[in-house]
């Protein structure tokens, strides 16, 4: 239990230690950015697969295949539907870290740190439920990936923000507040799969659906915006070779 709570304090920190290097950097450049978003992604992607999806399928036993690709589906479709609820990072006009300008648009900005707040709760989710697979190694590599997502997440929220004429004291909190969200979804994943262990193989699979779904439709999207996609792909193939031989070489 102590390392969930470790791990829930890391991956929401991330999000705050982003923010500090975006007060201390008001002009990250984007090539900068989504290079850290690629690698992150691959780490997420290879985490997602071999930390979350075959384990599903091994702890499944007999319909293990079955309810695997229904976790997968389930998990892509509940972030489906937050999306068209609240729309997150390329899908919002206006958040650009470098774009912004006096007059930016205070509700629009304060959606979009809402909208990072509201993604981070399955992600979270996702970091707590695989602990439930007795893999430390594992698990904390998923964690690290997440983790990894949410410093650039942190970073480019300070900007447009501050740009708003939020104080910089509001601002710092409302970075606090998104991380902590991701605290909260660690320990209900950890939870809903220690009360209930029957569910483990649906909760991975439903996990790695949430992260696929995050990657493809978010991640990736928003790392080929800005003319960097050749660095961010060897970025994202760098990231998930590194999950790769990690858990080669701890599992």
């Amino acid at each position: 239990m102590e390392m969930v709570l470790l791990t829930a304090l890391g991956v929401g920190g991330a999000t705050v230690f982003g923010s500090v290097i975006g007060f201390i950097f008001k002009n990250i450049s984007h090539k900068f950015s989504d290079i850290v978003l690629a690698f992150a992604a691959g780490v997420m992607l290879a985490a997602a697969v071999l930390g979350l999806i075959i384990p599903s399928v091994e702890y499944g036993g007999q319909w293990g295949l079955l309810i695997t690709v229904a976790g997968i589906f389930t998990g892509a479709l509940c972030l489906n539907l937050i999306d068209k609820v609240v729309p997150h990072l390329h899908k919002l006009a206006g958040a650009d870290p470098e774009n912004h300008t006096g007059n930016a648009n205070l509700s629009k900005v304060l959606l979009f740190v809402t909208a990072i707040a509201i993604h981070n709760l399955p992600e979270g989710i996702a970091a707590g439920v695989s602990f439930g697979s007795d893999n430390t190694n594992e698990a904390l590599m998923i964690a690290g990936g997440i983790a990894l997502q949410n410093i650039p997440e942190g970073m480019v929220i300070i900007g447009p923000m501050l740009a708003a004429g939020i104080s910089p004291k509001r601002t710092f909190l409302c970075a606090m507040l998104t991380g902590l969200v991701e605290v909260i979804g660690t320990l209900l994943g950890y939870f809903a799969v220690t009360v209930a262990s029957a569910i483990l193989p649906f909760a991975l699979a439903f996990a790695g659906g949430t992260m696929l779904y995050v990657i493809s439709d978010e991640m990736i999207p928003e790392t080929h915006a800005h003319g960097s996609q050749r660095g961010a792909t060897y970025a994202l193939l760098v990231g998930f070779c590194v999950m790769l031989v990690s858990d080669v070489l701890l599992g």
